[in-house]
């Protein structure tokens, strides 16, 4: 039963994700008078389809990823020179950025939404020491139980997640904290110790007030909730390209759905439905952000990497040949399919432990 249920609230999260994402490419493709000539859900074999109009709806076999595919797009189906109508190789430079910047921003608009339904329900932790560890660096540097941490390094923080964050990414560097007592405001300078049976870094606090946002708090902590998710994955990714995530750190679909959406469902669900429904509402939010992120990237293949040639041909007044960016768009599918098998099998080393 947990098996079942963890599959079908994969496919929920993953499928409100992605088809909010192509249903932005689509809403705006339309809008700008490109013809879709299919919009699916999915990858692989078609279960099943149909057609209204210029378009084919279908759904795929694989539940993973989807696509909305433009007439003329990376100049097939259309020849050079031929003034297509509908062709996304001939709409205006100005269509095809809105069109496909209108992707990630829809996975903006869905996490915005997701944000503001789970500020007005779920439990918030404020960045407040509830107890100081004795010998650690945050007694040392004089910090104490009810002190309430505003930055790091200068940053602004405004929840507990967020310091959490932050002491996972600087690794052991010192650094500078601001906090408030009494209504005064402190800097302090610390390093973190390492445990040596973690082999992870502490500031030696234990931290966090929970709290329920009501009235304009809720967009206050909408916006914070956001925030946090924008910054955690453009952080993770620093760390990624650092080296500093270990192997059984990075997850795919698979090691989302089983490590991520299958454990949380399990610790939720003793709880009641409310709590499952509230812990994926976050994991979609998470989902949600860091697709709309990944997808801005200046990447062949992505959204960003098509973005690039559109601005490119806004500064040269003239657009890069259609097989020769196709080629490049080619090139870089060919690299994130190869991805999806290493990471395919990096999930299954995971978890069956080979």
């Amino acid at each position: 039963m947990t098996t079942l249920m963890t599959f079908v609230l994969f496919i929920l999260i993953f499928g409100v994700v992605v088809i909010s994402h192509e249903f932005g490419h689509y809403l705006i493709a339309k809008a700008n008078g490109i013809h879709v000539v299919e919009f699916a859900i999915g990858m692989g074999p078609t279960v099943f389809s149909w057609k209204k109009r210029e378009t084919k709806y279908s759904v795929k076999l694989l539940p993973l990823g989807g696509a909305c595919m433009f007439e003329g797009e990376d100049g097939l189906n259309t020849q050079e020179g031929e003034n297509t109508e509908g062709s996304f190789l001939h709409a205006k430079v100005w269509s095809r950025i809105s069109t496909v910047l209108a992707g990630p921003v829809f996975n903006f608009i869905l996490g915005i939404i997701i944000a503001l339904i789970l500020a007005g329900v779920m439990v918030f932790y404020d960045p407040v020491i509830s107890e100081v560890i004795d010998g650690g660096a945050a007694q040392q540097a004089g910090l104490q139980a009810g002190d309430v941490i505003t930055a790091l390094n200068g940053e602004k923080v405004y929840l507990r997640d967020e310091v959490t964050l932050f002491n996972r990414v600087n690794n052991g560097r010192e650094f500078t904290l601001e906090y408030e007592r009494d209504g005064q405001r402190y800097t302090v300078t610390m390093t973190p110790t390492l445990n040596a049976s973690t082999g992870s870094y502490a500031m030696g606090i234990y931290i966090g007030e929970p709290l329920k946002a009501e009235g304009l708090n809720v967009l206050k902590y909408a916006w914070y909730e956001i925030r946090y998710c924008v910054r955690s994955t453009w952080q993770s990714l620093g760390l990624m390209l650092r080296g500093q995530v270990k192997r059984d750190e990075v997850a795919g679909p698979v090691g989302i759905a089983v490590n991520v959406v299958g454990k949380t469902y399990t610790q939720a669900k003793q709880y009641g439905w409310e709590t499952v429904a509230l812990n994926m509402g976050y994991i979609t939010l998470l989902l949600t952000i860091n697709l709309g992120i990944l997808n801005l990237l200046p990447i062949p293949a992505l959204d960003g990497g098509r973005l690039v040639f559109m601005l490119v041909e806004v500064v040269r007044g003239k657009p890069i040949p259609p097989e020769k960016e196709g080629m490049v768009h080619f090139i870089g599918l060919v690299f994130f399919m190869i991805l999806m098998a290493v990471v395919f099998f990096n999930d299954l080393r995971n978890i069956f432990g080979f």
